[in-house]
């Protein structure tokens, strides 16, 4: 049984005072923009709570044949502990890592962003930003994490309240349509958590032991995904020497944030839009060619946990 490293973290009843004093944004269930990415569409971020996961799911499921592409973010409480001793390779050490930090953790958010093949959301300009039930009080997490999210707009009192439970979002998950179809397209950034937080909540047990058994349950459940960090390798974006996280990728792209850093229906939306961005400006020439190798990196599982 591997050894684990804890780094920060914090325990039920033995949490700190921070004196973290900044303003926090607190947004309504109905978060509304107005956003270039289809004209003036106005953007509509709808936060999910426990009372209408339901509701929003069922919407959702009316979308997916018209809106296939699946732009997905996570928020989650940190990273607490690195995995001791000595291991087959590097992948394997970034998959312990990833792994004995989802199965100790909590959600907080999970974000989608339902896109057609041009990069479009509904006419309606519908994001998705699930809520889950999260406790200061109960749950470990990483101070500084949860400092960077409640500066984002994180109401921590609200997740304890009203959050989703992770076996009621797994279901509906599991019969949405999203997952077990390769019709549907999954976008992402650096997706080793996202995909590990998802796959927890769908089976509401600990990730598997090794690596190849994760990535067999990845490609049941999301058969065809694309990594927007390794697309960013291809030929061809690869020379333009884009680098950072998504933020900063986004940025040196000239496309636009709309919502908040570090609120997951935002970074959902902001995924999707940096996707399109960089097939047009890159690949839109041999976007088929390109297309099959990222397909293939992902589905042999190479450098997915980044």
């Amino acid at each position: 049984m591997p050894l684990y490293k804890l780094k920060v973290h914090f325990f039920p009843n033995q949490l700190l005072e921070t004196g973290f004093k900044q303003p926090f944004l607190i947004f309504d269930r109905h978060f509304r923009l107005h956003s270039l990415m289809s004209g003036n569409q106005e953007v509509r971020i709808h936060d999910v709570w426990n009372s209408n996961v339901e509701e929003e799911f069922a919407k959702m499921r009316t979308l997916i044949e018209d809106y296939p592409f699946v732009a997905m973010d996570t928020e989650f409480p940190g990273v607490v502990a690195t995995p001791l001793g000595t291991f087959k390779s590097k992948e394997d050490f970034n998959y312990q890592q990833v792994s004995c930090n989802v199965n100790m953790l909590k959600l907080i958010q999970v974000g989608f962003a339902l896109v057609d093949e041009k990069g479009e959301l509904p006419p309606t300009g519908d994001v998705w930003q699930f809520n889950f039930h999260f406790s200061l009080t109960d749950d470990m997490y990483s101070q500084e994490s949860v400092e960077m999210l409640r500066a984002a707009g994180i109401d921590f009192n609200r997740l304890q309240n009203e959050g989703i439970s992770m076996d009621i979002f797994g279901e509906l998950l599991t019969t949405s349509g999203l997952i077990v179809d390769d019709r549907i397209t999954w976008l992402t950034f650096s997706s080793g958590y996202d995909f590990g937080y998802l796959l927890k909540s769908i089976t509401l047990g600990e990730l598997p032991k090794e690596e190849s058994q994760f990535f067999q349950f990845h490609r049941a459940l999301f058969p065809r995904c694309y990594d927007i960090k390794l697309m960013l390798r291809m030929p061809g974006a690869f020379n333009t020497k884009l680098k950072g996280g998504l933020q900063e990728v986004a940025d040196q792209l000239d496309v636009k944030r709309h919502g908040m850093r570090h609120q997951a229906g935002s970074d959902a939306l902001l995924t999707a839009k940096t996707f399109f961005k960089i097939k047009q400006q890159f690949f839109s020439d041999n976007w088929d060619k390109v297309s099959i190798a990222t397909l293939l990196s992902v589905m042999e599982a190479k450098n997915q946990l980044i």
